[in-house]
């Protein structure tokens, strides 16, 4: 159970992180996604944002402090400042500067898109980084790869279809799935990615507005990967509108195979989800192969 004495103990983290002293005035719970719980820390002046979980999780909240921090050193996209992350009791915790949100305008939009094209163009000489993260609550393997078509076939697709028949989900998705990964290469016979810094879990529910309008991204699954991986999950689950792609291909156009691969790119997280969720989309994963080997 968290008490008072778990959100002290992390005001006085706080506190030393900032150098500043912090004293809680009133905690608020917030909408922290499916995973988490959230609160709004306020105080005399500052607010944070607190996310909670299990203790043995502090490793998730520590890759995503990383990835926070990674794509606020580019200076392209705005997301919430990383306090600390840490311990309090039998809870792990990650501290955020709290950002009040608001709608998403056509102009955020396309300024959302001409930035993460930016942020696309932060390179690296190989792909994974530098420590596995999450995705969700799964596993997410970052080793370092030279050959793109290698690091997706075994660390995405290959991983989540392990998980997979490990969670009773073999037959047919198993089947299809081997003989996707066999064909991952035909994919890029004709396109070289490169490696380009990821948000890695880029859904609208990710992204929004502060105040000023300007857009914001967060709960980042950061990696260097295939730039096209970003902008194939945005149109997944919705909440990026046609500003947001004239925006992007504005600073940096598109691949032309980008519609054919954007499938191989979204079924690692349709996959994950039939991981995290159930056999409600196991149907769906088994419908996006059978297109991709078509292809």
């Amino acid at each position: 159970m968290i008490t008072q004495h778990t959100f002290n103990d992390i005001a006085a983290q706080i506190s030393t992180a900032t150098q500043s002293q912090f004293d809680i005035i009133a905690t608020q719970s917030v909408s922290g996604g499916d995973i988490n719980r959230a609160f709004m820390l306020q105080g005399a002046k500052q607010h944070y944002f607190v996310k909670l979980n299990r203790a043995n999780l502090l490793a998730m909240f520590a890759a995503e402090f990383d990835g926070l921090n990674a794509i606020a050193d580019t200076n392209t996209i705005q997301t919430p400042r990383p306090i600390l992350y840490g311990q309090a009791e039998t809870f792990s915790f990650l501290v955020l500067d709290y950002i009040e949100f608001t709608h998403m305008t056509p102009t955020a939009q396309r300024t959302l898109g001409e930035q993460l094209a930016n942020l696309h163009q932060q390179k690296q000489s190989y792909f994974g980084w530098h420590r596995d993260n999450t995705i969700g609550s799964t596993p997410q393997i970052n080793t370092r790869a030279y050959d793109w078509a290698l690091f997706w076939r075994e660390h995405r697709l290959g991983f989540q279809l392990k998980r997979a028949a490990e969670n009773g989900y073999s037959g047919k998705l198993q089947q299809l799935g081997e003989k996707l990964c066999n064909r991952v290469d035909d994919f890029f016979t004709d396109y070289t990615p490169t490696p380009s810094l990821l948000h890695g879990d880029l859904w609208g529910g990710n992204i929004a507005c502060d105040t000023k309008h300007r857009p914001i991204i967060f709960d980042p699954a950061c990696y260097f990967g295939d730039r096209e991986t970003d902008v194939a999950m945005t149109e997944l689950f919705g909440g990026f509108s046609a500003d947001f792609y004239s925006g992007y291909n504005s600073v940096w156009k598109l691949d032309a195979g980008y519609h054919t691969r954007k499938t191989l790119y979204n079924l690692y997280h349709i996959l994950n989800h039939v991981n995290l969720f159930g056999a409600g989309y196991e149907r769906q994963a088994q419908q996006m192969i059978e297109q991709l080997l078509s292809a």
